[in-house]
């Protein structure tokens, strides 16, 4: 990999060698401007303004407008010979831990490479340091006319450096976050945990750029001369109010179905409940506690209802018992009266005889 810049990392009074090489690369589909009606190239000439003729690149230097509108010259040499000692040096100024440094802040990446043998014994003190520590280290580093942050790490067996953007270059994130106040219910973030949950971890290394191939495909089809397969229509959102827990639940089934799993509602455990569980039980009489915001009124009331008609179930099937069962004493009863009265008139009968 060609190097894009030379220098040393300055470690106290240690100075390693180094070359800087990028450690991205972009692999996106470039096009050129053409002329839409016959597909000409548009070009763009650097011309000068004063002699109104196009100007090499080898004639081109740089130059700072002044408030006036003069144009100040500025060399390579001017640059290079600026009193601060990140000119040619990456300055390691401190090493904290990698949860100190905001994501927000990271910009482009590179590889540092000792540069040469003496270089290899202090780059790999550096390197072994900095794993033995688990820390990053902070320095400061001047790259194409400009001082800036880097962030020193070791992936694999190589000192790789993050491009930092000052404190003062983030944006406070002010009128970003929604200015309605909602209210997330504790069933809608279960349902989230699930979703969460269903589609799981992913490896890095499986994921690609569908777009870019999308493009290339549809190129390779003009060059061809055959038809570009054509886009599915997009669901219709369209800002609409959605039903938020009938999406979540779908969300899961899909999420399930990719996974190759069985799609089936979500059975979901919410984490309120089971922490009410580990809570000690209310003594009785106690007044019920509040419930997602809400007092448990409701649930009360169901369980009054259903002891309600337990007992009223139970006490109409008493009184049913207890009708049949006088019947029954009537039932015996008169028939006791009628056996006897019939044996009282076979006696009498037998007598007048």
């Amino acid at each position: 990999m060609r190097s894009i810049w030379n220098g040393a990392i300055s470690f106290g009074l240690v100075s390693i060698p180094i070359k800087l090489v990028n450690a991205t690369e972009n692999h996106n589909v470039s096009f050129r401007q053409i002329h839409a009606t016959d597909g000409g190239r548009i070009r763009y000439r650097k011309v000068c303004e004063l002699e109104e003729k196009e100007i090499s690149a080898a004639e081109i230097g740089k130059g700072y407008e002044d408030a006036d509108g003069s144009i100040i010259p500025i060399t390579d040499e001017d640059l290079a010979s600026l009193p601060i000692p990140t000119a040619k040096t990456i300055e390691i100024v401190a090493f904290v831990p990698q949860e100190r440094i905001d994501p927000l802040q990271m910009d482009a990446a590179y590889y540092l490479a000792a540069n040469g043998v003496p270089a290899a014994k202090p780059y790999t003190l550096l390197r072994e340091a900095l794993k033995r520590s688990k820390k990053v280290a902070v320095a400061k580093f001047a790259l194409r006319g400009r001082e800036r942050l880097g962030m020193l790490r070791v992936v694999d067996e190589v000192i790789a450096m993050h491009g930092l953007l000052w404190p003062d270059e983030i944006r406070a994130p002010q009128d970003v976050a929604p200015e309605t106040q909602v209210t997330v219910r504790d069933a809608e973030l279960d349902l989230a945990d699930a979703l969460m949950e269903t589609l799981g971890e992913v490896d890095l290394e499986t994921l690609h750029d569908d777009y870019r191939e999308a493009v290339e495909e549809m190129i390779s089809a003009k060059v061809e001369g055959t038809e570009p397969a054509k886009a599915p229509e997009a669901a219709s959102g369209g800002g609409k109010v959605i039903d938020l827990m009938a999406a979540l639940e779908s969300s899961v089934a899909a999420a399930q179905a990719a996974r190759g799993e069985e799609a089936e509602p979500a059975k979901v455990t919410p984490i309120s409940r089971t922490r009410k569980k580990a809570q000690a039980t209310p003594k009785a009489g106690a007044t019920p506690k509040a419930v997602g915001g809400k007092k448990s009124t409701a649930s009360g009331a169901k369980k009054t209802a259903s002891s309600s008609t337990k007992k009223s179930t139970s006490t109409a099937a008493k009184k049913t018992s207890a009708t049949k069962k006088s019947a029954a004493k009537k039932t015996a009863s008169s028939s006791a009266k009628k056996s006897t009265s019939t044996s009282t008139s076979a006696s009498r009968k037998r007598t007048s005889a």
